[in-house]
């Protein structure tokens, strides 16, 4: 017996080893970062290197917020729509995009984040247009908290996609001491890498009638240099969300307020639900869609955003 076990021990020990040695080569095989794309806008928002993008000339400014693994490409659709009545203005959350990755990922962090952005872009201010909030999936959240902290700032609030809310269960996935370095590297690299797994994904959260994925321009932001630490610290306690207690606060304001969702969605929550806490009325359900309604209902969007009053 004790030979039997001494030998299974052994075993694991060799695993262990060739699995170990083979992650290091993979990480040093694959250590390359990549270039961002080139023309890239950025200010101080917050503290923080903020990429951002801004369109259209004229009209109530709007400012877009993105969800998790999201960046300003992802509202590429969107916004030649909404520039065509508004002034658009996006940026990169820190964590993601092409910004600085500057912890703590906190939503106080990423709401003084969008506060800052709003004054550089001079919204919200003494004498200043005050700007719709749209926050797409995670970011309901940080627009909720940027509201929350400076309601006198916001002209309105769309939650597109998402409830602002932590997700059931708190935090997501295996206990974080079984993915340690090398092996983390390894895995978050092997899965930028399946292009096939990544479309998949993207097709699950999608409506049928979403254009082909582009992988490089949702992976390239994670092959920045940074960007792996700042995935693992940013999901640490759960995605950053307000609290439904502070979240109902919401309904105190009297500002205009919106809940949009795919009628397909159960990635973003209860869109009844939300409306209810955030005191909007009822929500606008977008038939045949799903969680990633910017892209695969634009037009439906805009009006939805035009119609914010």
């Amino acid at each position: 017996m004790k030979r039997f076990l001494w030998r299974g021990f052994l075993g694991l020990l060799g695993l262990w080893l060739i699995v170990t040695v083979a992650s290091f080569g993979y990480n040093f095989a694959t250590n390359g970062t990549a270039a961002p794309p080139p023309g890239l806008k950025y200010v101080e928002a917050g503290g923080i290197n903020t990429r951002y993008e801004t369109w259209g000339t004229a009209g109530t400014p709007v400012v877009l917020v993105h969800g998790a693994a999201e960046s300003v490409d992802t509202w590429s659709r969107l916004v030649p729509l909404l520039a065509k009545t508004h002034r658009v203005y996006a940026y990169d959350i820190t964590g993601y995009g092409y910004s600085e990755r500057k912890a703590p990922y906190t939503i106080e962090h990423l709401a003084g984040q969008l506060l800052g952005f709003l004054d550089a872009m001079h919204l919200g201010g003494a004498g200043q247009p005050r700007p719709i909030l749209v926050g797409h999936s995670l970011g309901a959240g940080v627009a909720a908290e940027a509201t929350l902290e400076a309601p006198g700032k916001v002209g309105g609030i769309m939650f597109l996609d998402g409830d602002g809310l932590p997700l059931p269960g708190g935090k997501a996935g295996p206990p974080r001491w079984l993915i340690v370095p090398p092996y983390r590297t390894s895995l978050f690299r092997l899965v930028l890498d399946q292009g096939w797994l990544l479309k998949k994904i993207y097709n699950s959260v999608c409506a049928p009638g979403c254009p082909q994925m582009d992988v490089d321009e949702w992976t390239r932001p994670f092959r920045q240099p940074g960007a792996e630490q700042a995935v693992w610290q940013m999901t640490a306690n759960g995605i950053p969300a307000v609290a439904a207690d502070r979240l109902a606060k919401l309904k105190d304001l009297k500002l205009p307020k919106s809940v949009v969702f795919g009628a397909n969605d159960t990635n973003g929550g209860n869109a009844a639900e939300t409306a209810a806490r955030i005191g909007a009325p009822a929500p606008t359900l977008i038939p045949n869609a799903n969680h990633l309604t910017l892209i695969s209902d634009p037009e439906q969007v805009a009006a939805a955003i035009d119609g914010l009053r």
